[in-house]
């Protein structure tokens, strides 16, 4: 529907119009700049940034623009595979359009030594370093092999490739019934008290806990004994 709009619109406002299957290079570096610069906000020290922009759509239609305002819409991701907005701000129509581009972000992170199988103990031997794109990937990287020694694999991974966080299973903090320390914070303030676990304590999933006074409330399993209430 967006293009067949655009189409009409620049038919409409100049008779004729050709395919934007390339772009100015001054706009391409400015869209460059604006996706490495929403990379680099997000990323680790010490890493690299690379983007990689692509083409329009060679089936749209853009009426002439004097001014092309590059954007980064609201909610795209910043790394790995996005889209950069265009719209014209100068021209006889306005439109608005988005642009592929792949971001990655280059570092260092714990790869597997080799290839593993799902539900092996992780062990120094079965681990190394490598410069990877971290961006490559949905989840969490690891800088620090002594983080995993002893995780269970949730699924095989192969040589050289990136530990990150889904690949493990969950690990269980607490079980019903044990005595966790609760934490529950807000603006500028932060209690800590005792509770009763009333279901077991899996790694970053909610947990319902009683207190002394009788009151229940639910948190998250953050650690060893220790569930975190948002207030």
């Amino acid at each position: 529907m967006l293009r067949a709009v655009l189409l009409l619109v620049c038919l409409l406002a100049t008779g004729a119009c050709r395919a934007q299957t390339t772009l100015d290079p001054a706009l391409l570096e400015r869209v460059r700049v604006l996706a490495e610069t929403a990379a680099r906000a997000a990323a680790p020290p010490d890493t690299r940034v690379a983007v990689e922009i692509g083409a329009l759509d060679a089936r749209l239609r853009l009426a002439p623009c004097g001014q092309v305002q590059p954007y980064l819409p609201p909610g795209m991701a910043v790394w790995g595979r996005s889209r950069i907005g265009l719209r014209c701000i100068d021209g006889t129509a306005r439109w608005n359009v988005t642009l592929p581009v792949r971001v990655a972000v280059f570092g260092r992170a714990v790869v597997a030594s080799g290839p593993l199988p799902a539900g092996v103990s992780l062990s120094q031997d079965q681990l190394a370093m490598a410069d990877i794109d971290i961006a490559a990937d949905p989840g969490a990287v690891f800088t620090d092999p002594a983080q995993l020694i002893g995780r269970t694999l949730a699924r095989p991974l192969a040589a050289a490739e990136a530990v990150r966080a889904p690949a493990l299973k969950s690990r269980q903090w607490f079980a019903a019934g044990e005595t966790v320390q609760v934490l529950a914070a807000g603006p500028g303030f932060a209690v800590a008290s005792e509770a009763q676990a009333l279901g077991a304590g899996i790694e970053g999933q909610e947990v319902r806990v009683r207190f002394e006074n009788g009151r229940v409330a639910s948190g998250r399993a953050v650690a060893e004994r220790r569930v975190e209430l948002a207030l």
